[in-house]
C-alpha cells in the first residue's frame, strides 16, 4: 500500500554550510572588524555570539540570508534566550527544530480527516505516516498540507508504492 511520511527536519549539511558562509562573511565584513562575532552549532542549536545587541543582530541576519540562499526554512529555527557573557558581549541560543510536535502532528491529522481524502494517518512518534490505496490521493494530501500547514516546514519521506 503506498505511503509517506510527514517530517520536520532540516537538511544539516545545508545548514552547516549556511553557518560557515555566515562566519566567512562576518569575519570578512569591515563592521566586524576586532569583534568577537560568529555563529557555533551545537547538537540541538546554534550559538550566535557579538559584542553589542546591534552587532548580535546583523549576526543573525547575517545567518539568515545565507539559510535562504542555501534553502534552508528559517522556521526550523525558534529564538532561545539572549544573555549577557560579560561586559557588552552578548550570546544568543536558538534552537534547532527536529520533528513534528504532539499539537501540529494532531493539526495535521485533523486537516488530512476533514479534507475527506481516502487516505489513512498514524502519529508515529515525531512523524506522521499517511497511507492511501492511490497514488494521486497521497499527492492531493502533500499539495493539501503544504499549503494549510504554515506554522513549521513540513518535509515529506519515505514515498512508497
Amino acid at each position: 500500500m503506498p505511503s509517506f511520511d510527514v517530517v520536520c527536519e532540516p537538511d544539516m549539511v545545508e545548514l552547516k554550510n549556511a553557518i560557515e558562509q555566515s562566519n566567512k562573511e562576518i569575519s570578512n565584513r569591515f563592521d566586524f572588524k576586532g569583534s568577537d562575532s560568529r555563529v557555533e552549532q551545537e547538537d540541538e542549536a546554534l550559538i550566535l555570539f557579538a559584542d553589542d545587541e546591534f552587532k548580535l543582530g546583523q549576526v543573525r541576519d547575517v545567518l539568515i540570508g545565507k539559510m535562504a540562499k542555501r534553502n534552508v526554512d528559517v522556521r526550523y529555527l525558534k529564538d532561545d534566550k539572549t544573555e549577557t557573557i560579560g561586559g557588552d558581549k552578548r550570546k544568543q541560543t536558538m534552537k534547532i527544530q527536529k520533528g513534528i510536535t504532539s499539537d501540529l502532528s494532531k493539526k495535521v491529522v485533523r486537516i488530512i480527516k476533514d479534507s475527506k481524502l481516502k487516505v489513512q494517518t498514524s502519529i508515529q512518534g515525531d512523524a506522521v505516516r499517511v497511507t492511501g490505496a492511490k497514488r494521486d490521493a497521497l499527492q492531493a494530501t502533500m499539495a493539501l498540507l503544504k499549503k494549510n500547514v504554515t506554522e513549521a516546514p513540513l518535509g515529506f519521506n519515505n514515498f512508497r508504492d
